[in-house]
């Protein structure tokens, strides 16, 4: 039988975003004014948009599509974006700034949503043979310079927004364009696995979305599963804060330590799991579990990350039989399926077997 808190689940509203509201919490309370008066607005801007729409994640069509081998891409598949700009109100999407094909403009924020934008399709695109989030040519939406201070960015379930930050604790949301992978890829999530924003399923959720945001970050720059930083968000805090990033996915709880935003509280082990009502369940904290898993596995493969590791990860949200109450269990146990099947006995299901022990999430 679903639970009540399950059922209550599954009626969210699409609201994805990338700073979690413990951590606005946490600022709210600060001693300094500017900063808790930039995080009791975001707070109260997502709360709005966590109950405001009808469309829910659970209750949008699953329509999961084969993957093309990436020998295949379609030669005709390409971006097809659009840059809007909220000019810091909160109507969407807004004015319309720049479409594709378009010449860059004066402004860097609207520049750098659109190049993120073409970093993920790209990514998708010549990595997994995906032409868009959707796998049917998906237009991407953005909308930048959204509302007043506001100290975050998320997916909506049809388009991405972006803050400007506070200058204070957050930057512009577009610097780090791991945020752009990761948000447009809850859209990816939305249209295959279609995992509930909730406990484990939740973190699921948001841990895809920070492996595909840092392969588009990596791919970006040609690095290696050894060079990368595995950082989420990195460039996103003021250089005042005492901390690198969002999430480290190569060391969960290691990310920030400051006397405002407190410790990074992300586990990286099954014994540390975080049970609480928060956070639809902890779905930024233990994501760290599943980060680490990922992690592990692409260090311990080599190369390039979108590669191999990548193309389980792939498999997994594409053909795997997920439901939307997927759990860690199931998850690591159809990431070693997916990589018997496509890599057979060899170093490919090895690693991904150890990787998940070495979080203590068991695959047997």
């Amino acid at each position: 039988m679903t639970s009540p808190a399950r059922i209550h689940a599954q009626h969210r509203p699409v609201f994805c975003p990338i700073v979690p509201p413990h951590l606005l919490e946490k600022l709210a309370r600060s001693e300094n004014p500017a900063v808790a008066a930039g995080a009791r607005h975001t707070l109260m801007a997502d709360a709005r948009h966590r109950t405001g729409r009808g469309l829910t994640a659970s209750l949008t069509p699953r329509t999961p599509t084969a993957p093309a081998p990436p020998a295949s891409r379609a030669p005709e598949a390409r971006p097809r974006r659009t840059v809007y700009d909220a000019r810091r109100l909160t109507a969407l999407p807004g004015v319309e700034v720049r479409g594709e094909g378009d010449e860059a403009t004066a402004d860097a924020t609207v520049n750098r949503a659109y190049a993120g934008l073409g970093a993920t399709f790209g990514l998708f695109l010549d990595a997994f043979g995906r032409d868009s989030i959707d796998g049917s040519g998906l237009p991407l939406r953005a909308t930048v310079h959204y509302d007043e201070n506001y100290g975050n960015a998320f997916w909506n379930g049809e388009q991405m927004v972006f803050g400007d930050g506070d200058d204070e604790i957050f930057l512009d949301f577009t610097l780090p364009v791991d945020v752009i992978g990761h948000e447009l890829t809850h859209g990816f999530t939305q249209y295959t696995a279609n995992l509930e924003y909730f406990g484990q399923s939740g973190a699921l959720n948001e841990s895809v979305s920070d492996v595909f945001g840092s392969l588009v970050k990596q791919y970006t720059l040609g690095q290696s599963a050894t060079e990368a930083d595995w950082l989420i968000g990195a460039g996103l805090f003021h250089p005042d804060v005492q901390g690198t990033a969002l999430r480290s996915m190569k060391a969960p709880g290691t990310a920030y330590d400051d006397d405002v935003l407190g410790k990074d509280p992300q586990p990286g082990h099954m014994d540390d799991y975080v049970r609480t009502s928060q956070d639809n369940g902890g779905v930024h904290i233990n994501s760290g579990i599943p980060n680490h898993a990922f992690y592990l596995t692409a260090v311990e493969l080599g190369g390039h990350a979108w590669d191999r590791p990548g193309q389980i990860w792939y498999d997994v949200m594409t053909r795997a039989s997920l439901t939307p109450e997927t759990r860690f269990t199931e998850f690591a146990r159809a990431t070693a399926k997916a990589a018997k099947a496509r890599y057979g006995d060899g170093a490919e299901i090895q690693a991904v077997l150890k990787a998940w022990a070495a979080v203590g999430v068991p695959t047997d």
